[in-house]
C-alpha cells in the first residue's frame, strides 16, 4: 500500500494526497451483495433536521460485509480486494467451496487466491477467524466480537488492530486501539492480522469540495454564533468563547462523560490514554 501526493496543476491538487490503491484488485463490485443505501441529510422522519452539517454526497450502493463469519467448516477463496465507499477499510469477496459469496473486513497481506477459513479448529493465519480460546497469545487481531454470536463490532476501520494479552478462566485480556485493556469473554470470534489500508490517515483531502463529495456540508464555529445558538457565541469583538463546550453545554477537552455506574465497567482493565 501506498500513497501519491499529486503535482499541483490545480489549487486543488496543490496539497492532495491520494490512495495508491495498489491493494485493490477490481473497481466492480459483486451485484448479489449489494444492498440500495438512502441518504436522510440529517433530517427525521418530520422532515426536520436534526443533525447539522449532513447533506449531499455522491450516491452510494451499500456493500453486505459478513461480520459474524459464521459459515464454518467451510473453506473460501478471496477472489478480489475491493474498495468500500462505506467504509475506511478494503473489503475482501470470498467464494466458499459451495459456491457462496460473501464480503469480509480484508486484513492487512490477504491476497487475491488465498484459502480463508473460520471457526474453531482453523489455522492462525492472516484473515482466518478464530475464537479467541484458540487464537495465540500476542497475535494482533481485527475484527473482534464484544459478545458471542454478535458479529464484530470492535477494531473495524483501516489499520486498526487490537493484541490478545492474556487469558483467565472465562475471560481474555484484549489491548484495544485505544490503549484501553479490556476483559472479552474467551469464545467471542476474532480475525487474524491488522485491517487494510493502513495509509488511509496520511491522506489529504486538498479542498473543501472533497468534503462535500462525502456529504459533509460546511460546518459553522461555535464562537462566531450568537447567545442564543451556542454557550461559546457572542461577545464584543473577536471574543474566544470561553471554556471550550458542545451546544448542549457540556464542557470538552478533558471531561469524562462515561457513566460511572455503567455494567461494563468491571470489565475495564485500564482506561484509554487522554
Amino acid at each position: 500500500m501506498s500513497v501519491r501526493k499529486l503535482k499541483p496543476i490545480t489549487p486543488g491538487q496543490r496539497f492532495r494526497v491520494v490512495n495508491g490503491f495498489d491493494a485493490i484488485t477490481t473497481d466492480k463490485p459483486e451485484k448479489s451483495l449489494l444492498a440500495p443505501l438512502k441518504k436522510s441529510g440529517g433530517r427525521n422522519k418530520q422532515g426536520k433536521m436534526t443533525m447539522r452539517y449532513k447533506g449531499g454526497g455522491h450516491k452510494r450502493r451499500y456493500r453486505v460485509i459478513d461480520f459474524k463469519r459464521d459459515k464454518q467448516g467451510v473453506s473460501a477463496e478471496v477472489k478480489s480486494i475491493q474498495y468500500d465507499p462505506n467504509r475506511s477499510a478494503f473489503i475482501a469477496l470470498l467464494e466458499y467451496t459451495d459456491g457462496e459469496k460473501r464480503y469480509v473486513i480484508a486484513q492487512n497481506g490477504l491476497e487475491v487466491g488465498q484459502k480463508l477459513n473460520s471457526g474453531p479448529g482453523s489455522a492462525p493465519e492472516i484473515g482466518n477467524a478464530l475464537p479467541l480460546t484458540e487464537i495465540p497469545l500476542g497475535t494482533i487481531i481485527s475484527c473482534i466480537e464484544l459478545r458471542p454470536g454478535q458479529g464484530a463490532v470492535m477494531a473495524r476501520s483501516a489499520g486498526t488492530f487490537a493484541q490478545l494479552m492474556a487469558r483467565e478462566g472465562k475471560f481474555a485480556t484484549i489491548k484495544l486501539p485505544s490503549g484501553e485493556t479490556r476483559l472479552i469473554l474467551i469464545n467471542c470470534m476474532a480475525a487474524i492480522g491488522a485491517v487494510s489500508n493502513s495509509d488511509h490517515q496520511l491522506i489529504v483531502s486538498g479542498k473543501a469540495g472533497r468534503s462535500r463529495w462525502l456529504g459533509r456540508r460546511p460546518r459553522t464555529r461555535p464562537v462566531a454564533m450568537n447567545p442564543v445558538d451556542h454557550p461559546m457565541g457572542g461577545g464584543e469583538g473577536r471574543a474566544s468563547g470561553g471554556h471550550p463546550r458542545s451546544r448542549k453545554g457540556i464542557p470538552a477537552k478533558g471531561f469524562r462523560t462515561r457513566s460511572r455506574t455503567k455494567d461494563s465497567n468491571r470489565y475495564i482493565v485500564e482506561r484509554r490514554k487522554k
